[in-house]
């Protein structure tokens, strides 16, 4: 059957014109669609995939820049010369094998790696075979990727020492205890069917692990259940691209200095506000996943935002076009509900920096997108286009990653499940005469977030949802308790999320529930992830990807002004739903980021503090790393100023230390009068930013000292 239809594309293809006959993808293309296959079919870890794929860019890039007179080699830079009759067919070989040997070492589907490098007309047995110094493509391919993974051996993602591992035991305890509900004794598996607020000991100011008695991730596996610990701990330690900072214990991009804060009972004169707030607006959009108030989602009413906030209305026309946008009218319920899954990266994700390069790439199949980088100059190949893309969003992806979770590591920041849980099984902070007054209560909002009371319960409140029962329970056993008008978590009757893509045949529509049994948007055997809060991995990946691909295109906007997809309905995985196609529309680049941050609110994942301290943290990787990954391109990397510095020690020692550039080769040399240098070491290849060397025996007298670079070495 698979040989018949082959037979059938081919006779079609060779019925339609040449010019309706798409050109074949790049290589790097191709291996960058195995690397997203293979992230789909993989446990999700977002820090992670952000480093296979730049790990896997970095190859394919130094592949390619060995046959550019002016690029310089990121890691490892060697040059060929002379050239080959057919420069291009030798890069895409180079390319192909470099790839290759990153991916089969950072992947278990090796036998998908090696149909694709055959089928590209190259050899899996050669790939395979040991490493010479032939001046082949193939072997100069295969000395790319095994710099490439010797490098990455000790970038510190690999290597959980005692210090980080104490960092995967959460302040909190795990949200799974036995309770006493109603005066009958019960005893739980926490498998977020069943809330009851949060253990005693919970501190509401950092993140508490969930215990899940099964647990699905969010591309559908299906895993043993058990106690969450820190996914991506090694964020602090982890090599980034381009960042640097001058204390290595603490965050590489900290804009903000850390997360609102609960005040304790012992210090109730701080201001926490924004911490309150920040839970009453998760509850508020939660409440409005079933409201069928029509807006307008096009480009003319949404995003267009300044960094870090949400008050764009929009723009009156397209900016490349002059014509204005048509109104796109979606309930606003199915709105919040297709964001929250559609970013989510659901089943078969790619996870957040894996859905950038697949937009990235979408982008450029686009008929209307030029291959002009920066959008300026000539349109390159389309493997040139391809290997620069993919090195500069993945560095901005990757280098946000360390950002992102170097802050989710210092500062351990709550998820709303516990600040919602735990404010609302305190009580209200809203007004200090009335009942169930707490400081550390929740506010109180209209509709959104009230204090249950004898008056309510004969109308509102008469029936309150129970969360663990499934059921709804009268509203007079909770007076004086915190009512919140949020979605209930699903049901259990619904589709088993073993069997995807089965859409639930049942709705589950907000109520009214106890704030202390509070549940986000999310599947329950997935809920809420494995690491801290702040700040929103997603909203960092997003903003810097989109930064990435802002200065590459040459314009923050999408080809032509807009971009959209469609969420067809009753599609989603979370609940039923949407009740009709919604199409989520975008101008810019920044416009989908923004959304995609939006999406972790409206899940009940992060507050809005996470999510723009994300988009802040994002912008600054996001620049930092395009700008690297061109100069290494552009070869101006090799003209950065050298700034050395020598410092005494003990014993008649002296330190030499400078600003090294990776993929070059430097070496010291010393004189006692300006000429006549000598070398004090010989030209070595360069992993780090930073030199050193000390000369353990300096003349007496004047000795100075010099550091010389090179894009070649000896």
């Amino acid at each position: 059957m698979q040989i018949s239809f082959i037979l059938r594309l081919l006779t079609l293809l060779a019925l339609l014109p040449a010019t309706s006959v798409k050109a074949a993808p790049s290589v790097a293309r191709e291996w960058n669609l195995e690397l997203l296959e293979s992230i789909r079919e993989t446990v999700p870890n977002p820090p992670q995939h952000a480093r296979n794929l730049f790990h896997t860019a970095v190859a394919m890039y130094n592949a390619w820049a060995a046959y550019d007179s002016a690029a310089v080699g990121y890691i490892y830079n060697e040059k060929v010369n002379p050239l080959p009759a057919d420069v291009e067919a030798a890069r895409r070989e180079a390319v192909s094998y470099a790839a290759h040997r990153v991916l089969r070492e950072r992947f278990s589907s090796h036998a998908a790696f090696d149909a694709r490098l055959n089928a590209q007309g190259y050899s899996a047995a050669i790939a395979l075979a040991p490493v010479t110094n032939a001046a082949t493509p193939a072997e100069l391919g295969k000395r790319i990727g095994r710099a490439t993974l010797t490098w990455s051996a000790g970038d510190g993602f690999d290597t959980v020492s005692e210090s980080l591992q104490a960092y995967t035991a959460a302040v909190n305890p795990n949200m799974n205890h036995p309770m006493s509900v109603m005066g009958m004794n019960h005893v739980f598996q926490y498998d977020m069917q069943v809330g009851y607020g949060v253990p005693p000991g919970t501190d509401p100011n950092f993140w508490q692990p969930l215990a899940l008695s099964s647990s699905t991730t969010q591309n559908g596996i299906i895993t043993p259940g058990g106690i969450q610990t820190f996914l991506g701990v090694q964020g602090l330690v982890t090599t980034p691209f381009s960042l640097k900072r001058a204390d290595d214990t603490k965050p590489w991009i900290d804009p903000r200095g850390g997360p609102s804060r609960l005040s304790t009972p012992q210090q109730m004169e701080l201001k926490d506000y924004n911490y309150k707030y920040g839970a009453l607006e998760v509850v508020r959009m939660s409440g409005q996943l079933n409201d069928e108030t029509r807006i307008d989602i096009s480009p003319a009413s949404t995003g267009n935002n300044l960094l870090g906030e949400d008050a764009g209305s929009g723009l009156s026309a397209n900016p490349l076009t002059g014509q204005p946008f048509a109104p796109e009218m979606v309930k606003r319920g199915d709105f919040g509900r297709v964001l929250a899954e559609f970013w989510a990266d659901g089943p078969r994700s790619e996870t957040p920096p894996g859905h950038w390069h697949l937009l990235a790439n979408e982008v450029t199949d686009g008929p209307q997108l030029q291959k002009c980088i920066r959008g300026t100059g000539p349109v390159v190949s389309d493997l040139e286009w391809d290997v620069k893309l993919y090195f500069c969003v993945s560095a901005a992806t990757h280098d946000a990653a360390c950002a992102a979770w170097a802050l989710k590591r210092y500062y351990s920041g709550v998820r709303p499940i516990t600040m919602i849980r735990y404010m609302g099984n305190k009580g209200q902070s809203y007004d200090e005469g009335s009942p169930g007054f707490d400081a550390q209560g929740m506010l109180l909002e209209t509709g959104v977030c009230e204090l249950i009371t004898a008056e309510t319960v004969q109308g509102k409140h008469a029936q309150i949802w129970d969360v663990g029962f499934n059921a709804y329970r009268p509203g007079l056993n909770f007076i004086n308790q915190i009512a919140v008008y949020s979605w209930p978590g699903e049901h259990p009757g619904n589709p088993a999320p073993a069997n995807p893509p089965v859409p639930a045949t049942q709705q589950c529509t907000v109520r009214w529930m106890l704030a202390k049994d509070w549940l986000p948007f999310q599947r329950k055997t997935f809920n809420t992830p494995a690491f801290p809060g702040y700040i929103s991995g997603h909203s960092a990946f997003s903003r810097a990807a989109a930064e990435a691909l802002t200065l590459y295109t040459g314009s923050k906007y999408f080809p032509g002004g807009f971009y959209s997809h469609t969420i067809a309905a009753n599609s989603m995985q979370i609940d039923k739903g949407p009740s009709e196609d919604v199409e989520l529309q975008w101008c810019s680049y920044f416009d989908a980021a923004d959304q995609a941050g939006q999406s972790r609110v409206w899940g009940g994942i992060h507050v809005k503090e996470d999510d723009y301290h994300g988009r802040e943290v994002g912008s600054i990787a996001g620049i930092a790393a395009y700008t690297l990954a061109e100069k290494y391109w552009r070869g101006t990397v090799a003209d950065e100023a050298i700034a050395a510095e020598i410092e005494m020690l003990r014993g008649n020692q002296v330190r030499v230390k400078w600003n090294a550039t990776r993929g070059m080769y430097h070496k010291v040399q010393t004189s006692t009068a300006l000429s006549g240098w000598a070398d004090a070491t010989s030209f070595s290849a360069t992993y780090s930013t930073e030199g050193e060397w000390v000369d353990s025996n300096p003349a007496p007298g004047t000795k100075f000292y010099r550091i010389m670079r090179s894009a070649t070495g000896p």
